[in-house]
């Protein structure tokens, strides 16, 4: 699951704009840019909406729940995986419960989770904090894919995308990152991983007693009015209502539908939820606001290289100087938000794809133009 900046994407086509304006036309706008993003190849459908100052420009569709045009299209408010954007969830519920005194950003590991030490499942554990883990500096390696491309994204998954149905654990996931070797020392430099979050949703659980979907529903999703958001925890959990199917190249090469992918392989690490774009908009704009987290905290997730910036992608736009993007790809679909440091406007978008995500060039700088600068 690719962390924050997703690799495949291209951010071009900038004009010059102010950032202020809003016009009226946008929810057109909206249905045109993914009508526009749906003819990029390997995309079967994309969904997405756009807000500014919490209010909706609009929401929109293209392309095909399934493959080859069938299913109809996807509804605009249709729930989607948005993969490692969970993250940033997960490590806001920690940092509550660093900030109710329940949880300290310094502790070891070793203390927190003494069943990794007992059974020798992660190295350093006596030093490894839940600071490192948030900013990904444990040195911890990750278990989703054995190593990165040399774009520095996540390679191919280490597992079977096609099983379904296997009820693993998340001690089961990090077990496997085991016998990989370590990216650094504690502390050291960043590395991305999911093992990182695989264990402090292990660790949110067991300092609050409650599983991780419930303290996501309580401390994020229903104070902020997302009411079309959960968790998925184990097979045969998915996406519910209406929504697009993604696709991944079988052994032959000819791409096989991973709708049904195993819950269990999500979690807090590769990233579990399910969401809206209305309701990840709702979190960006709360976490952009500092509704969330105390500054002091805040900063922990936000003072370290978390999101692609829009400036130094060939942008030129007052318009989109001030958008940053964070998303999340794993078989059959990618998942992005763009969001302004102040809050003020998101686009969530989702693609699902008939290729592997990081076979697939999604150039959405066009379509950030068109919503948020369009007399540029």
């Amino acid at each position: 699951m690719l962390a924050a900046g997703v690799a495949m994407l291209m951010v071009a086509h900038a004009g010059s704009a102010t950032a202020t304006a809003v016009p009226a036309q946008s929810g057109g706008n909206v249905q045109k840019a993914m009508e526009e993003l749906a003819q990029i190849p390997g995309v079967v459908g994309v969904v997405g909406g756009a807000y500014a100052n919490g209010k909706s420009l609009g929401l929109g569709s293209a392309g095909s729940r399934r493959l080859d045009g069938e299913g109809g299209r996807i509804p605009a408010n249709a729930r989607f995986r948005i993969w490692s954007q969970t993250k940033q969830m997960v490590a806001t519920v920690v940092l509550k419960l660093v900030e109710k005194g329940e949880l300290g950003v310094d502790d070891k590991l070793s203390d927190l989770l003494p069943e990794v030490v007992e059974k020798d499942l992660v190295t350093r554990a006596d030093e490894i904090t839940v600071r490192q883990m948030i900013r990904h500096t444990s040195g911890i390696p990750d278990w989703y894919a054995e190593k990165p491309n040399p774009d520095g994204s996540e390679g191919d998954p280490s597992f079977d995308v096609f099983d379904f149905t296997t009820p693993y654990r998340p001690l089961d996931l990090v077990r496997w990152s085991r016998d990989r070797p370590r990216t650094g020392e504690p502390g050291e430099k960043r590395a991305y991983s999911n093992t990182n979050y695989t264990l402090l949703g292990m660790i949110i659980e067991r300092v609050t007693g409650h599983d991780l979907a419930t303290e996501l529903r309580t401390r994020l999703f229903e104070p902020l009015g997302m009411t079309r958001s959960y968790l998925m925890v184990k097979p045969p959990d998915g996406v519910k209502g209406p929504h697009g199917h993604g696709y991944y190249p079988g052994t032959d090469g000819r791409p096989r539908d991973v709708d049904r992918y195993n819950a269990g392989l999500a979690g807090a690490g590769a990233g579990g939820v399910v969401s809206t774009a209305h309701d990840v908009s709702a979190f960006n704009r709360a976490f952009s606001q500092g509704k969330l987290l105390p500054p002091e905290l805040e900063r922990i997730l936000t003072d370290r290289p978390t999101a692609a910036h829009l400036r130094g992608n060939n942008s030129n736009s007052s318009c989109s100087d001030d958008l940053f993007i964070t998303g999340g790809s794993a078989p059959g679909s990618v998942a992005m938000t763009f969001y302004s440091a102040d809050g003020r406007r998101q686009l969530a978008l989702s693609f699902t794809l008939s290729v592997k995500p990081n076979a697939v060039r999604l150039d959405v700088g066009k379509a950030v133009e068109s919503i948020f600068c369009p007399s540029s």
